[in-house]
């Protein structure tokens, strides 16, 4: 009987040493996707474009190889990011605005709520040359959902204790 469970725990530890994660190639087709912008701080743009690298990338790279303009993407801006956008804040928020214009080169498109622009008194000529107003972000959120899109809403956390503290 002792010998028995000897090899069975002999079988067992063997079997999980061996076990290990694995990779999904998932085969990829090009995407329709929405990113719903609406946050309770402007500065948290730069970590929500995180999340636009982070759809292209690995479509535009190996094995999917994707072109951009295979790729639709919108970025509907409607929180107080709308800011950022505005031409005033260029110099403020230069990195931000420099990242969405090298991004909607590549065919995203930016749109902006048109009563979120009303609720800070801004008209279309206050907004950067890449912007697209909209009526309503609720109407585009309803509109694009109907085409196909997914949408993406990201959840922009703050990170208070680094990788090497949680690891």
């Amino acid at each position: 009987m002792r010998t028995l469970l000897l090899a069975i725990l002999l079988v067992c530890t063997t079997a999980w040493a061996n076990d290990k994660a694995k990779f999904a190639q998932t085969p990829y087709n090009a995407q329709k996707v929405l990113f719903d912008f609406y946050f309770d701080r402007p500065d948290k743009i730069n970590s929500a474009l995180y999340w636009v690298r982070s759809l292209m990338n690995p479509l535009m790279d190996s094995p999917y190889d994707f072109a951009p303009e295979d790729l639709n993407i919108i970025v509907l801006i409607h929180g107080t990011e709308i800011v950022t956008v505005a031409k005033k804040n260029y110099v403020k928020y230069k990195d931000a605005v420099e990242r969405m214009r090298y991004y909607a080169e590549l065919g995203v498109e930016f749109r902006v709520c048109g009563l979120a622009a009303e609720d800070y008194s801004y008209n279309i000529d206050d907004f950067q040359s890449f912007i697209t107003l909209t009526p309503s972000a609720m109407t585009e959120i309803a509109h694009w959902q109907l085409q196909g899109y997914a949408i993406v809403t990201p959840h922009i956390m703050e990170k208070t204790l680094s990788i090497e503290e949680i690891r």
